[in-house]
């Protein structure tokens, strides 16, 4: 592969770009950096692999699964993780074998660029970028809310507050600094997450201090799924598993944060098949458990579920440890819930600034935001970035757990068609290779059932977002916040990309003319072979990370 003729790449608008900047002197050759070196490779394997985790567990499954098993009941919102998992599943499969090829600043985003057109790099970076400097508020809104477990007497804005200053703090020292904070962070989360797992199975078998045995007790009284909108029948049950599929799409949102990574990951091709081919695993490990457990112990009926009301709603986890009469633990567990909603915070800026810089790259955003400081931070698109988590402040003067909802079906929504845009560009991207003769067992990593599950995300994320907010046309249950929420984040993608198509007047690229090979030397040239485990401690670190 490596013998073939390369071909030049030139996408449409970044000769613009980069041209007057070079003549001015402020372009130093390195891509995108404007009065800066471009971002470093300063992420180790260890910081790929639990970023990969820690960027998705978080107040999704912490404290989003109070909502859905109240609406869903306990199979209900079994089956919609599982569901929701199984498109995320695929979606991996996708990206892996693109980024693990080439692990490109931007990520898909500008694996977009190459493999479809101008138009849907544009629409699906400004996308990504809106689906994550919305999420940020979301997740400190979550923080609030499970700092009100605690008190409620303190206004809610100085939560908020010390929560955005220490995000912002550790972005701006810059991507190794990041890196090693989400670590042990994510390291938390994990050890949380799996503790909570085996004390959950402690607790349904009679562990607890009441001893008392749950089984499948809450499956049964009051049932395995609710009736959504006292709706009667299998119709009811239908809408009840239906309602968690939004919300299960908040919490699965973030899987594809180790591609953004990619352009700051050392050693890349090998490193990022790794954390790829794990990652997924565990994701579905913990949160498939996770709902698993939540409906054994806690039924949908519990007022506590409700995050819209004003009382301190607490994590379906909290709830169900102390209900067991678990004295202490509950606020422990709530204080690493808290540093899930730091961790997931911090992961947000750092997405939605480096989604900013890759749209500033391919000349999409102003040329200002690929600005970079010699070290490699993109200090001016964490600067914008950080100012949209001031929405956050919502929370003050509305519920907190109800702005959080507000902002995770916005959330949802635009990340399943940050989804759609990987998996059309995936669709794109295998004819390319079997148009231009390429083995795909070559690749670094090479996934199965190519291209059915590319096709089986483009098809579901439509069909789950077009049907995302049906709720609010049953009689009585209008809600114009729902509905702008769910639907206004789904019109912003076709409109993006007709009206990016317009005027950019870019054909769609031929499968035999994609461009397999530009920058691929340098990649190539960040890869060594790292040295062998000496020892089983060793052996131990590298198959954990």
């Amino acid at each position: 592969m490596a013998d073939m003729e390369k071909k030049p790449y030139n996408p449409d608008g970044y000769e613009k770009e980069a041209a007057p900047l070079a003549e001015s002197g402020e372009y130093d050759g390195a891509p995108g950096a404007v009065g800066g070196g471009g971002l470093k490779r300063q992420l180790k394997n260890r910081h790929i692999a639990m970023i990969s985790i820690g960027g998705v567990i978080g107040t999704g499954l912490f404290l989003g699964t109070a909502g859905s098993l109240a609406s869903g009941g306990p199979v209900g919102l079994l089956l919609g993780y599982v569901v929701v998992g199984t498109i995320t599943y695929s979606v991996m499969i996708c990206l892996g074998e693109m980024i693990a090829y080439l692990p490109v600043p931007g990520g898909h985003i500008m694996l977009a660029e190459r493999f479809v057109d101008s138009a849907m790099s544009f629409t699906m970076g400004w996308n990504y970028w809106y689906n994550w400097v919305i999420i940020l508020p979301a997740e400190l809104s979550a923080a609030a809310v499970l700092i009100n477990y605690w008190t409620t007497a303190v206004n809610n804005a100085v939560w908020v507050t010390i929560c955005l200053i220490v995000v912002f703090t550790i972005n701006m020292f810059g991507a190794g600094v990041y890196g090693e904070c989400e670590f042990w962070f994510a390291s938390i989360k994990v050890l949380t997450i799996s503790g909570l797992i085996i004390l959950g199975l402690v607790l349904d078998l009679g562990g607890g201090p009441n001893h008392d045995r749950l089984g499948f007790r809450y499956w049964k009284n009051p049932g395995p799924f609710n009736q959504y909108a006292n709706i009667p029948g299998a119709e009811g049950r239908f809408l009840a598993w239906w309602s968690v599929m939004t919300q299960a799409a908040f919490s699965f949102i973030g899987t594809e944060i180790v591609a953004i990574a990619a352009g700051e990951a050392k050693n890349p091709r090998k490193n990022l098949p790794k954390a790829i081919r794990r990652v997924y695993i565990r994701i579905l490990l913990f949160y498939i458990l996770g709902t698993f457990f939540i409906g054994l112990l806690v039924p949908y009926t519990n007022p506590d579920l409700n995050l819209a009301t004003s009382n301190a709603a607490k994590s379906p986890f909290v709830i169900a440890i102390k209900t067991a009469g678990i004295n202490g633990l509950p606020s422990l567990i709530n204080a690493c819930l808290l540093t899930s909603a730091w961790s997931a915070a911090s992961s947000d800026l750092f997405t939605s600034s480096r989604a900013l810089y890759g749209l500033a790259l391919a000349g999409n955003a102003p040329r200002i935001f690929a600005r970079t400081t010699r070290g490699g931070l993109p200090y001016v698109s964490i600067i914008f970035c950080v100012l949209f988590g001031l929405l956050a402040f919502m929370a003050i003067s509305t519920n907190a757990g109800k702005v959080f909802g507000w902002f995770a079906n916005m959330t949802s929504i635009a990340g399943l068609m940050t989804w759609f845009g990987i998996s059309v560009t995936y669709i794109r991207f295998y004819a390319g290779m079997k148009a231009q003769g390429i083995d795909r067992k070559t690749l670094p990593y090479r996934g199965w059932l190519q291209p059915y599950l590319g096709w089986y995300v483009a098809i579901s994320t439509i069909v789950i977002c077009f049907f995302s907010g049906w709720s609010v046309f049953l009689t009585g249950q209008w809600s114009t916040a729902n509905f702008v929420t769910n639907y206004l984040p789904l019109m912003l993608f076709p409109v993006l990309y007709v009206g990016a198509k317009i005027y950019m007047r870019c054909p769609t690229r031929r499968a035999s003319e994609m461009d397999f090979y530009t920058g691929l030397d340098e990649i190539l040239a960040d890869c060594y072979d790292e040295p062998p485990p000496k020892n089983w401690l060793e052996r131990f670190w590298a198959w954990l990370m």
